[in-house]
């Protein structure tokens, strides 16, 4: 199934074609009856000779109803520019075709409507002055067919012409993550509410949860309607009506977009190749305000432009727009840009979520140069750069791009190098990666902020892994499986619940040597009431701690590690013996103080030796 949508000037015949064609009055506000003007989008639909069926979006032709042209203009398949023969061609046929230019709608025609109205000769001149317009546009060279609604002359050729046009286009791409930009919300009773618009990107099922992507709020599919009927699943390029669960229609506005859950974030700053359209009347410029319609969406936005103040007419260049309102759209989408009713350019989203701009900053330049035309390979590389470390959803989102084609891709990438994946057991959609470059940094980052570590504690071991990863700024599963990979190539050691480099090892220096033979001379002097006012580099005590040389009770009370070991087998035979232990029995037992005997049994208690009960301890 395909969508047309029609273009042209007001009063050209755009809507009373469509009826002609389709049988369906298009026209379904009261307003636009009374007045003969079509003001908001208009649907129909026909089957063409072949069988397949077409749906016919028809757009307003006013000029202060462009913005609602534009919603409904996007995802069309083919475009009808209609030119009513006694007029020609008139200012909004020039914006029409210049909005499907900048949006570019591959394939289109142009129906010269009202030829029952004028002569052979009088269309001849008329076709000349329209093939000139088309020139240097996407309808250059497109069939120019003369019809009339009123007679019905010309309305077969047209119909044929379409459906051969239609015939070899491509299937519509399913990245199995559908879009329906929401152009119509509204209410039928007994049912609820059901939004339309053009499906993209995937299949939309019966009972299938789905999300608003603005608002974030979740909904279910009852029904599916194409063409007024109902079906059990919507294929991706189709006009669809869907019946939503649970959420008011009042709820819903122009510009939503019907997805599926957790993938799409909307965004109030992406980057764009924009076009400023030749017949704009100024140059734009830098930081000025304008309307931009993407999708069924409009909103106010600021232009940033990258290199330059300003931007002339018919010159294209990378800039930001950054939105008033959050809009939801994807890499690879088209936009306009108008302002004083009046269109400006256009071009197409080439980062969706777009941080600040460095301007006249020729490296983010090449990054969105590749992000736009770059193969495969360069858009998840350049992708990866901007999210590191970046999760395998949020690259295939980001990126736009087919979840299986991009597996196997970063598969090879993964292979030859180009890319570091984080965990094991293969790319799944959780699995994180960093670039060839970005894993380089943050080795080069770890090695240094260990180094930095062990020249501030030289006796130490190395950080608690905890602190490593706090230095790092990285969440605990990526730290878990970063240290995992630096582990085995030999960048990093672990030690218990410490990192380290491999080359450190802590070590007593000569000029300390003396110093420690004297303290554990002490330590030995009189061994379960050793001397706590000894001047020692606790660095020192914590290292000899660690080896074993002496056991560090409490902060102020070490004993050698000799001394630890004779009292804890003299307490052990005691609680054998008796079944329990006071601290004054401790006292007695070992010829020493309270001060010692506490702090000796609140260190077993911890250590998981005994267990304290009341006022004694017991054995564990």
């Amino acid at each position: 199934m395909f969508v047309v949508g029609t273009a042209g000037h007001v009063d050209h015949g755009k809507s009373t074609l469509v009826q002609a064609l389709t049988g369906i009055d298009p026209d379904r506000l009261a307003e636009e009856k009374e007045r003969g003007l079509t003001i908001d989008l208009g649907f129909a639909w026909l089957a063409l000779p072949g069988g397949n069926e077409i749906s016919i979006v028809d757009v307003p032709g006013h000029e202060r109803f462009v913005n609602n042209m534009l919603a409904g203009v996007g995802g069309i398949d083919l475009a009808m520019l209609v030119v009513a023969a006694d007029e020609s061609v008139m200012p909004q046929t020039r914006e029409h075709l210049a909005i499907l230019d900048l949006l570019r709608i591959p394939r289109g025609l142009v129906a010269l409507t009202k030829c029952d109205l004028v002569d052979e000769e009088w269309i001849e001149l008329v076709t000349a002055d329209v093939e000139d317009t088309l020139e240097g546009t996407v309808l250059e060279g497109a069939a120019i067919m003369p019809v009339s609604a009123q007679t019905g002359e010309g309305l077969p050729e047209l119909v044929a012409a379409m459906e051969g046009m239609l015939s070899d286009i491509p299937a519509k791409r399913d990245l199995g993550r559908p879009r329906l930009p929401i152009d119509r919300s509204f209410t039928i009773t007994g049912f609820g509410t059901v939004v339309t618009g053009t499906l993209i990107d995937g299949y939309l099922d019966i009972g299938q949860d789905v999300e608003l992507a603005i608002s974030g709020e979740s909904t279910r599919i009852r029904g599916i309607q194409t063409h007024k009927s109902k079906v059990e699943r919507a294929e991706p390029g189709t006009r669809v009506a869907a019946n939503l669960i649970g959420v008011s229609h009042d709820e819903i506005s122009r510009g939503e977009v019907l997805t599926l859950p957790g993938w799409l974030r909307s965004t109030t700053a992406f980057d764009v190749h924009l076009r400023a359209l030749p017949e704009a009347p100024n140059p734009l410029r830098h930081n000025m305000y304008v309307t931009v319609h993407t999708g069924s969406s409009e909103s106010v936005a600021r232009l940033r432009l990258f290199e330059d103040d300003s931007l002339l007419p018919g010159d294209s260049a990378w800039a930001q727009l950054k939105l008033d309102n959050p809009i939801a759209v994807a890499k690879g989408d088209y936009f306009v840009i108008r302002s004083n009713m009046t269109t400006l350019g256009g071009g197409n989203i080439v980062d969706t979520h777009a941080p600040r701009p460095r301007r006249r900053h020729r490296p983010t330049i090449e990054r969105l140069e590749i992000m736009e035309r770059g193969d495969d390979r360069e858009v998840l590389l350049k992708t990866i750069e901007g999210l590191e470390p970046a999760e395998f959803g949020a690259v295939v989102n980001r990126a736009n791009m087919n979840a299986d084609t991009a597996r196997a891709e970063l598969e090879r990438m993964v292979s030859d190098g180009g890319v570091i994946a984080l965990g094991a057991g293969g790319i799944n959609r959780a699995t994180r990666f960093y670039t060839a470059q970005g894993w380089s940094s943050l080795t080069k980052r770890t090695r240094s902020a260990l180094g930095d570590y062990h020249d501030q504690y030289p006796l130490r071991a190395g950080p608690p892994k905890e602190e490593l990863r706090s230095r790092l700024n990285l969440s605990p599963q990526v730290f878990n499986d970063v240290l995992s990979i630096l582990n085995e190539s030999g960048v990093t050691v672990e030690d218990g619940s410490t990192a380290r480099l491999p080359e450190h090892t802590p070590s007593i220096g000569d000029a300390q040597r003396e110093m420690v033979d004297d303290y554990l001379g002490q330590l030995d002097s009189d061994p379960f009431s050793p001397p706590t006012d000894f001047m020692i580099d606790p660095e020192v005590v914590n290292l000899l701690d660690e080896r074993g040389q002496v056991v560090k009770v409490s902060e102020s009370v070490v004993f050698s590690a000799s001394a630890y070991g004779e009292m804890v087998d003299r307490i052990s035979e005691y609680l054998n013996r008796n079944g329990e232990i006071t601290v004054a029995d401790v006292r007695d037992l070992l010829g020493t103080s309270r001060k010692y005997a506490l702090a000796l049994m609140d260190h077993l208690d911890h250590v998981r030796v005994t267990r304290r009960v009341g006022d004694v301890r017991v054995l564990r």
